[in-house]
């Protein structure tokens, strides 16, 4: 049987859907002949970590009880303090004693350090961890779109990282692109629409309904984030696109991508509350909305928010694009990549499904973690 120990910092919705996986796949990874065996698992403010890293683990049960408590996000992981099962630590002790079980375990067992956090300071502990050896897994952005010094510490080890579900969750966006680039096939242009929810958006106004409407439904069906202009604002699918960028070796940082947002800065959070913008403000993009549709539609083209990488140019905003392209056909909350090569030059390779969503994320996390296997002992 193959172990392979596991840390996880970040107990949201991605992360606890991630040790439900672990969790209800005990049966199927035994039949591969793997384990993986959860040692720590941390959210912003404490750890949770096995009595003995090198020979024990959390159980199950303990996992199952970590989600329970973190359903509530108020709630805080020092409350399984007294379970006898574990250890709990809270900062200033938590990056610490996370880069001690990493350089406990690199020496002998090695370790997945699994980040489903949302947090830009986790870039720190996954240098250390990678410089002593262990492996690094992704779903969050932002250690991938920090300054490019940080950027090439952290991918200057490319064997021990994976961060496949920081772009298309469970596609396989980042394998693709990496099998093109080290066949020799240079990837020259990339356009995608690569956030589930402005997908939705546009395919809804599409058909006819009032921008103000479709927001306000994305976010009753659960699409976007508690203030819907963090999705507006487009820098999500920015920094999708920066990910994209540099893996093409473009040296671009976040603040060198044009970006459209999809609101003005006269509605943004420190203008205007979530409330006022939902209630008053954003019907009055209803116009706008309507008419670029119009135009669009009278050109046989459609809208679509994507990321268009092609050369040094790197953007994320509105186009007008052929209703009977891959983009053009694109319904509901589906991710899709159009990529162009030599060996791709005029019909594109296109990857397209479900490219959002804590479930798909969190199945695509679990296969970066099994596809690191062949580095352990």
């Amino acid at each position: 049987m193959k172990y392979i120990p596991v840390v996880l910092m970040g107990c949201g919705g991605v992360g606890r859907q991630l040790l439900q996986h672990i969790v209800t796949c005990r049966s199927l990874h035994a039949n591969q002949g793997i384990r993986l065996r959860v040692v720590g698992v941390c959210d912003s403010k404490s750890l949770v970590v096995a009595p003995d890293v090198f020979s024990m683990e959390l159980s199950d049960n303990l996992l199952l009880e970590v989600c329970r408590v973190k359903l509530d996000s108020s709630s805080s992981l020092l409350t399984l303090n007294g379970s006898g099962e574990c250890q709990v630590y809270s900062n200033p002790e938590l990056t610490k004693k996370i880069i001690d079980i990493a350089a406990l375990l690199g020496k002998s067992t090695g370790l997945a350090l699994v980040d489903c956090s949302a947090s830009s300071e986790t870039i720190g502990v996954l240098n250390r961890v990678v410089d002593i050896g262990c492996c690094a897994v992704l779903a969050n952005k932002k250690p991938l779109t920090c300054k490019m010094e940080d950027y090439d510490k952290l991918v200057s080890h490319p064997r021990f990282i994976r961060h496949e579900s920081t772009v298309g969750a469970g596609l396989p966006v980042i394998a693709t692109l990496n099998r093109l680039l080290s066949s020799g096939d240079p990837v020259h242009r990339i356009i995608g629409s690569l956030s589930g929810t402005l997908g939705y958006v546009m395919s809804e106004v599409e058909d006819g309904k009032p921008f103000s409407q479709v927001v306000k439904s994305a976010k009753s069906l659960g699409y976007t984030e508690p203030d819907p202009r963090d999705d507006l604002s487009g820098m999500d699918v920015a920094r999708k696109a920066l990910i994209l960028a540099r893996l093409l070796g473009q040296r671009l940082n976040l603040d060198s991508i044009k970006i459209e947002s999809l609101y003005p800065e006269e509605m943004g959070p420190g203008v205007m509350s979530v409330e006022e913008f939902l209630g008053s403000g954003v019907s009055l993009l209803d116009k706008d909305f309507q008419e670029r549709v119009h135009k669009a539609s009278s050109k046989g083209n459609v809208l679509r928010y994507v990321c268009v990488i092609e050369g040094s140019r790197c953007e994320v905003g509105i186009q007008e694009l052929p209703k009977d392209s891959a983009l053009g056909r694109l319904k509901g909350s589906d991710n899709v990549l159009e990529v162009y090569s030599r060996c791709y030059p005029e019909q594109p390779l296109v990857i397209q499904g479900a490219g959002a969503g804590n479930d798909t994320t969190a199945t695509g996390v679990l296969a970066d973690i099994l596809d690191l296997q062949d580095l352990f002992p």
